[in-house]
C-alpha cells in the first residue's frame, strides 16, 4: 500500500477572542452577514439552522451589544401585509472583530522602504511625528500645563494606546499607555518608540519627559514621567 505524504497544513486565520467567545449561532450570523453584506431574518435562520424566532432572539442580543443594526427591507408593491421585514447588517464594531493584518502589511512595506533607502525610512517616521505634533499643538494652544497634559493623554488614547494620566504629589505627571497601538512595528523598528517620546517632548516643551516603563524592555505598559521645568531647561536623553 502506497504511503502518501501528508498534505501541507492550511494556515489558521487568527480569530478575535471576542468573536470566538460568542455563542456559535451568533457567531455564524455575524459571519454570514460579513460574507453577504445584509440578510433578512428568515435567510439567517436557514443559514444557521434555527427557527426564525430563534434567529430574532439572537439578532436582538447582537443588536443590544452593538454588533448588528437593521433597516427596513424593500417591499414589492404586490406583497401582502404582515410582519415587517428587516435587513440586518454589521456595525463597525462587529466588522472590527474580523481579522486584520495591518501590522504585517506595514512591516512588509517598511522593510521594502528600508531596503531601498534607509534614510527615507527615517524621514517617513519624522514626517509622521511632525503631523502628530502639529495636530496636538492646535488642540493644546493656550491651555494651562495640566490641561495640556490631559489633552496629550487624550490624543494618545484616541490613537489606540488606552492612555491615561495621573498627577503626583510632587507636581509631576505620569502618562501611561496600557496598550501599544504599534507594538508589532515597534518590535521591529525602534523608530516607532523614539518617535513616541519625541512627540511627547515636543508637545510638552515646558516639561522634562522621561520614559519610566517600556513594553519593549519587558514592562506591561509604557509610561512617561512629565515633570514641569523652568523655561529653557533641556530635555533629558531617553
Amino acid at each position: 500500500m502506497a504511503v502518501t505524504a501528508d498534505a501541507p497544513a492550511k494556515p489558521v486565520t487568527p480569530v478575535n477572542p471576542a468573536l470566538a467567545n460568542l455563542p456559535a449561532s451568533r457567531r455564524r450570523i455575524l459571519e454570514h452577514l460579513k460574507r453577504r453584506g445584509a440578510a433578512e431574518t428568515d435567510a439567517l435562520a436557514a443559514e444557521v439552522g434555527i427557527t426564525p424566532s430563534g434567529a430574532r432572539q439572537h439578532l436582538a442580543a447582537l443588536e443590544r451589544d452593538g454588533l448588528v443594526t437593521h433597516r427596513a427591507a424593500p417591499v414589492a408593491a404586490a406583497a401582502r401585509p404582515g410582519r415587517p421585514r428587516f435587513l440586518y447588517v454589521l456595525t463597525p464594531a462587529a466588522d472590527a472583530l474580523f481579522p486584520r493584518r495591518y501590522a504585517d502589511l506595514t512591516n512588509e512595506l517598511l522593510e521594502y522602504v528600508e531596503d531601498e533607502d534607509p534614510a527615507l525610512l527615517e524621514r517617513i517616521f519624522d514626517r509622521r511625528g511632525r503631523r502628530r505634533l502639529e495636530q496636538a499643538q492646535v488642540r493644546t494652544v493656550g491651555l494651562a500645563f495640566r490641561d495640556k497634559v490631559k489633552v496629550v493623554a487624550q490624543i494618545l488614547d484616541e490613537d489606540g494606546y488606552l492612555a491615561d494620566f495621573a498627577e503626583r504629589e510632587d507636581g509631576a505627571f505620569v502618562i501611561t499607555e496600557h496598550n501599544c497601538a504599534v507594538l508589532n512595528v515597534a518590535l521591529r523598528y525602534g523608530h516607532a518608540c523614539r518617535s513616541e517620546i519625541d512627540f511627547l517632548r515636543a508637545a510638552l516643551p515646558e516639561a522634562a519627559v522621561t520614559r519610566i516603563a517600556h513594553r519593549i524592555a519587558g514592562a506591561h505598559v509604557c509610561a512617561y514621567e512629565v515633570r514641569p521645568n523652568a523655561a529653557g531647561d533641556a530635555q533629558p536623553s531617553s
